[in-house]
């Protein structure tokens, strides 16, 4: 032994419990028997070398082997192995000399197993016990000094010292006792007569027999011995055989015959009658086997199991009728069939296994036993196929369930595998045992739209918070991993955050429009989208989403010429001999919307002569509709209306003025025009309002300039040499539709308009088009006449 541990004080006893360490690892330890639980053997985890810290990690256990009962355990805060149940040696190992209980200690992570040997020491727990209570002899009273009567001894369950160790005989003239010892080594009594008997002084005798162990304490057992003075017997009966054998399969019927013992005496009548008793017999044998008292024949009256009791030891004694008597030994041996199917225990099992587990990984311990004898208890252990586990065989009857597989839960997230374990009896029998493993999630799936790519229509000037689209992502991963979360990636559209124009709702991914959107700004742009999940570290995708703006007709046309905001007379000049078909001046229009809502139409709704001018519908060139005659009156008005082709149509109108005369002089409103101190004044004034609001204004622009880096200007419209299209005065984005608005042919006017001056000069040139009459001509005239001529207008600037 190397090692000696622990001291304990149970009932005024000392224990001492022992360690040994083999050579091949395994420990045993000596116990005594009778302890209460609790109680402490040794310390495995010094013993063997472990981590006290990692026991409850490693789920360390103590099991016996071949039994479901828990003797033993494990303290795992200690690594001390105690007492778990009441241990009975004469239970476990009735008279062996040696008691050793096998014991297998089992650790996880990784799998191993140390066997343990458990010496138990036998203690001083039984006293002595006589088969009967009453011992009768009858003796003749012929008997000669010396002859020799057998006594049964008595029985003791301990051994070793704690056996019985003498007999006490009280004291009487007649009888000594004597302790013998058979060829067998099997111990019996005799009463030895050392005076003769005298039947007429005393016919029943009764003695008082005390068997004693040498035990501490010492514990008897007492029997009385009725002794009846007879006649003379002289011969004891005598058994056939020594000892006899017989084998019996387990489970076999009650009733079933056993064996047959006989014996003889070659006495006389009732000398010579003998019957038949088990002399001594354990409690379990005793409620297996009955003994017929006067055939010999021992049969079986219980359920007989190989895996309860091997072999049975009974003995029977032989009497004749007048008390000599003679025992023989019965041994008998127990056969195995198989009749124990293997059982399947779980040792250990991962209940959820994460699913990205590498294959090889060990989910479960499985432990298979069969209590039957050698072939009998040879078990194979398989599962069923198409699972990603298999059972590796580990420690003796151990196996590990390991994986085969890469597993996927969105795939398979439960497995129910059913182990077999099959033994190699004749027939096999087998069990099965169904486990099941769930299979834990990771996120290892990113959420995945439905389509590549979404298209949101919505026409502009949408109302903000209006619905245009939603986007719908899939994550096949369970609860939180499997939870999809949406967002707008950061961008800009046009310069502005994309969150000013879009939101999407984040469990929802319905996409929602912030702001009214104009078609005139934009016509389309795009958007990504994020669908993100809840797992750690969560995964993502991205989804291009193209929003397309459809126009709807919120723009009217607008007059680009002739200026309808401007405050001077815009005037155009028809040579008298203009004939039917000439070009006498065009209304130039553009509309900010797109398709059928910017294609213009151009309409006189008003005119001095109805018959004698005409327009274009889509190009509005106005034209002499019939040669002019000397009839026809020298001031024309006309009022153009211009209309889209919207639903519902808008329109813009503006005022031509037109004079029709060949020569500035002809025109007798303007010679003579005076002075008027009153209109003096006033352009005084403006001059005065122009420089302050110049002076405002350029203040301004600088200020501007400062903080921002572009500035678009927007030109004023003087008029000033040929007649031209400034592009500031063209919306942004407007469509530049053939035939509907633009100028189609090359026109050149030269126009001069002083804004509040005192006199304005129109200035006549050729026009580029064949059609457009030569003039060359310079008018004066007064504002005052001008208002008379075409309706008054007290402002109006002077004509040059």
């Amino acid at each position: 032994m190397m090692t000696m541990r622990g001291l304990l004080q149970s009932c005024g006893f000392v224990f001492f419990f022992v360690a040994v360490q083999s050579a091949h690892g395994d420990l045993s330890y000596s116990v005594q028997e009778e302890l209460k639980p609790g109680s402490v053997i040794g310390n495995i985890a010094k013993d063997l070398g472990l981590e006290v810290g990692r026991l409850a990690a490693r789920k360390a256990r103590v099991d016996m082997e071949g039994s479901d009962g828990q003797y033993c355990g494990i303290n795992l805060r200690s690594g001390d192995l105690i007492v778990a149940e009441r241990i009975d040696r004469e239970e476990h190992c009735g008279e062996k000399p040696s008691c050793v209980l096998k014991f297998e200690l089992m650790l996880e992570n990784p799998l191993e197993l140390h066997r343990l040997s458990l010496q138990v020491q036998d203690t001083n727990d039984n006293a002595p016990i006589f088969p009967k209570d009453i011992i009768k002899l009858e003796i003749t009273e012929s008997a000669a000094k010396g002859a020799r009567y057998r006594i049964n001894a008595a029985h003791d369950a301990d051994i070793g010292k704690n056996a019985i160790e003498s007999y006490i005989l009280q004291q009487n003239p007649n009888f000594v006792f004597r302790i013998q010892t058979t060829s067998a080594g099997r111990k019996y009594g005799e009463l030895i007569l050392g005076k003769e008997l005298d039947r007429e002084e005393e016919q029943d005798i009764k003695l008082l027999l005390t068997a004693v162990d040498g035990g501490s304490p010492q514990r008897s057992g007492t029997v009385v011995i009725h002794i009846i003075v007879l006649d003379a017997n002289d011969n004891a009966p005598v058994f056939t055989q020594a000892v006899y054998g017989a084998t019996l399969l387990e489970n076999s019927a009650i009733n079933t015959p056993v064996i047959t013992v006989s014996a003889s005496d070659e006495d006389e009548g009732v000398n010579g009658e003998i019957t038949y008793e088990f002399s001594r017999l354990s409690e379990k044998s005793r409620k297996l086997f009955l003994l017929n008292g006067k055939t010999g024949e021992i049969i079986l009256t219980g359920n007989i199991d190989y895996e309860e009791g091997s072999r049975y030891e009974v003995f029977v004694e032989a009497k004749d009728g007048y008390g000599l008597s003679t025992e023989t030994k019965v041994i008998i041996d127990v056969t195995d069939v198989n009749d124990n199917a293997p059982l399947i225990f779980m040792k250990s099992l991962s209940n959820h296994i994460p699913e990205n587990v590498s294959p090889g990984t060990e989910v479960g311990i499985v432990n298979v036993q069969d209590r039957d004898s050698e072939a009998n208890r040879q078990v194979r252990c398989s599962i069923q196929q198409n699972v990603p586990f298999k059972l590796v065989p580990s420690i003796k009857n151990y196996y590990s369930l390991v994986t085969t597989g890469q597993l996927d839960r969105e795939l398979e997230s439960d497995y129910n595998i059913t182990i077999t374990a099959t033994d190699e009896g004749s027939p096999p029998l087998s069990s099965s045992k169904t486990v099941q493993l769930s299979v834990a999630d990771i996120n290892d799936n990113p959420p995945v739209f439905e389509e590549q790519s979404y298209s949101a229509y919505v026409t502009e000037s949408n109302k903000a918070g209006s619905t245009l689209c939603s986007v719908i992502a899939r994550d096949p991963d369970w609860r939180q991993n499997g939870t999809v979360i949406y967002s707008l990636l950061p961008g800009e559209v046009n310069g502005v955050p994309v969150s000013s124009y879009l939101s999407v709702n984040g469990d929802t991914g319905v996409i929602h429009a912030v702001r009214s959107f104009d078609y005139e700004q934009f016509r389309s742009f795009k958007v990504h989208v994020m669908a993100r999940d809840n797992g750690s570290p969560p995964l993502s995708s991205n989804v291009t989403v193209s929003v397309f703006v459809s126009d709807v007709n919120d723009n009217s046309p607008q007059i680009l010429y002739p200026n309808p905001q401007g405050n001077s007379f815009m005037t155009e000049l028809v040579p008298k001999a203009a004939h039917a078909g000439s070009v006498v001046s065009k209304v130039i229009a553009v509309d900010a919307d797109s398709g059928q809502n910017a294609w213009l139409s151009y309409h006189i709704v008003k005119s001095t002569d109805s018959g004698l001018f005409s327009i274009g519908l889509h190009s509005g060139e106005i034209r002499t509709h019939r040669d002019i005659s000397e009839s026809d009156n020298m001031k024309q008005n006309l009022i153009v209306s211009v209309k889209d082709n919207g639903q519902p149509s808008l329109s813009a109108t503006c005022s031509m003025y037109l004079l029709i005369s060949d020569n500035l002089a002809e025109v007798p409103e303007l010679k003579d025009i005076s002075y008027d101190e009153k209109n003096s004044k006033l352009t005084y004034y403006l001059i005065i309002a122009l420089v302050s609001v110049s002076t405002f204004f350029l203040t301004f622009i600088i200020i501007i300039l400062g903080v921002r880096f572009c500035h678009r200007r927007k030109p004023r419209l003087m008029f000033d040499g040929a007649v031209s299209i400034p592009s500031a005065y063209l919306p942004p984005n407007y469509a530049d539709v053939d035939g509907t608005g633009t100028l189609r042919s090359t026109y050149n006017y030269d126009a001069y308009l002083t804004t509040g001056s005192r006199t304005s000069d129109f200035k006549f040139v050729s026009s580029y088009n064949d059609n457009t009459l030569p003039a060359d001509q310079t008018l004066r005239k007064s504002p005052s006449d001008f208002a008379d001529t075409f309706g008054g207008c007290d402002d109006s600037p002077e004509v040059r």
